[in-house]
């Protein structure tokens, strides 16, 4: 029997939480199947068979968490797949109750019968044979796989069983209700219904980040205003050609992680970090870029976006962007980044304060074009799309001036983009 353990994942990633079993008990495997899908902090990883052969038991259930190097299932090099010549618990006994019983078909039938209406014993803990998804459910309803007898002919407990085992439970909670209500009949208020839903390993990463940054970090907001109406243009002069060249459209983040680049080099203080009592300022320019999945947000990494073009930027963002929606990115895609960009307007969001992705000091947020009117130079009203952004700072290394003039050079670079074009 051999056994099948947590691989090392990332330096930084010691612990995760199975997600999902790809392969159930019985199955046979080849050496490098993925066998199980495994959630970190940071992304989901497979997790392969080390050995060829039969899963013979499941150690870990769905749903639970596990260390790099522990044991999370058995594998029979020399077993045979379910459906083959393996025999089942119950096939193993049947030999032993046919010596017993050939010589009256009564006994035999009375055996099976009372085999098949004998409750177990308190304590008797056998070895149950159940789905991954059946464990899960009975994990869900507080149900005992070992109080379970079984329907299935070959001992094998399904999801039925476990639902018809918590309806008793149901019953009771049902009638402890009913009697604490009609006991404090005279109260106003009454137990409301409620949906209780497990945090993923990444959510509960997430929020001990975000509340980790604001209680460690001295976070500050300053706030702007920029006029996209030649950004705009631009993009619509361009985007026919610039597609036919490159094969990806041209989008607003480009624009935005060029301006953002040239800003940094201006301000190097915001790309930056603490480490002890030193500041480390960074010279280059791995801009992270926010990205929100069914899963919560991740923020994959565009890597030296100082030396790409706007189409190399483009192609970075949509591969990084269609990899976090399939689950498909690399514990690689999301180490070291410098600075960050969030854009709440693909949301509708108009204005929001970003909390710093620690230990960046330094967060842009983009929020929704709206129409607004604007007093021009020449004191005439105009109506001009308007962007709100916001900058979220690390205070105790860069000074409130030094984010403002960072933001409002955003702001000109964007007003003014052509010479971001000829940046690259």
């Amino acid at each position: 029997m051999k056994e099948i353990k947590v691989p090392e994942l990332a330096e930084s990633i010691t612990e995760g939480t199975i997600a999902e079993w790809l392969v159930s008990e019985g199955d046979s495997v080849e050496k490098g199947d993925p066998i199980c899908e495994l959630e970190t902090d940071k992304v989901n990883v497979e997790v392969n068979a080390d050995y060829s052969g039969v899963i013979a038991e499941f150690v870990k259930d769905e749903g639970d968490d596990v260390e790099v190097g522990e044991v999370i299932a058995k594998i029979d090099e020399n077993g045979e797949a379910a459906g083959g010549s393996t025999e089942s618990p119950a096939d193993k006994e049947e030999p032993k109750a046919k010596e017993e019983e050939k010589n009256t078909e009564p006994k035999k039938e009375e055996a099976a019968s009372n085999k098949a209406t004998e409750p177990k014993k308190a304590g008797d803990k056998q070895k149950v044979v159940a789905s991954p998804a059946t464990r899960k459910r009975a994990r869900e309803l507080g149900i005992d796989l070992n109080d379970i007898t079984p329907t299935d002919p070959l001992g094998r407990i399904r999801s039925e069983d476990v639902e018809n085992a918590a309806k008793p439970k149901k019953a009771d909670k049902k009638s402890k209700a009913d009697n604490q209500a009609k006991a404090s009949s005279s109260k106003e208020e009454f137990d409301k219904p409620v949906e209780r839903e497990k945090m993923t390993r990444r959510r509960q990463t997430i929020a001990n980040r975000l509340v980790e940054a604001q209680h460690t970090a001295a976070m500050l907001t300053t706030f702007n205003e920029v006029d996209m109406t030649a950004v705009m243009k631009l993009r619509s002069q361009r985007k026919d050609k610039f597609q036919e060249k490159h094969g990806i459209k041209l989008g607003f983040m480009s624009f935005f992680t060029k301006a953002v680049v040239s800003a940094l080099k201006e301000f190097p203080y915001l790309n930056a970090e603490i480490q002890e009592n030193e500041i480390v300022k960074k010279k280059f320019y791995d801009i992270g870029i926010a990205v929100s999945t069914d899963d919560g947000l991740v923020v994959p990494v565009v890597r030296d976006a100082d030396r790409l073009d706007f189409a190399g930027i483009e192609s970075q963002i949509a591969d990084l962007g269609t990899k976090a929606k399939n689950k498909e990115l690399q514990i690689s895609d999301l180490q070291g980044g410098s600075f960050t960009i969030t854009n709440g307007g693909i949301f509708g969001s108009l204005l929001s304060t970003p909390i710093l992705n620690s230990p960046q000091v330094g967060i842009l947020g983009m929020h929704t074009i709206q129409k607004r009117p604007v007093v021009m130079p020449d004191d005439s009203i105009e109506v001009r799309p308007m962007m709100y952004i916001a900058l979220s700072y690390d205070h105790r290394i860069v000074d409130g001036k030094e984010a403002v003039q960072f933001l409002v050079r955003v702001k000109q670079l964007l007003e003014d983009p052509y010479d971001l074009l000829l940046e690259g």
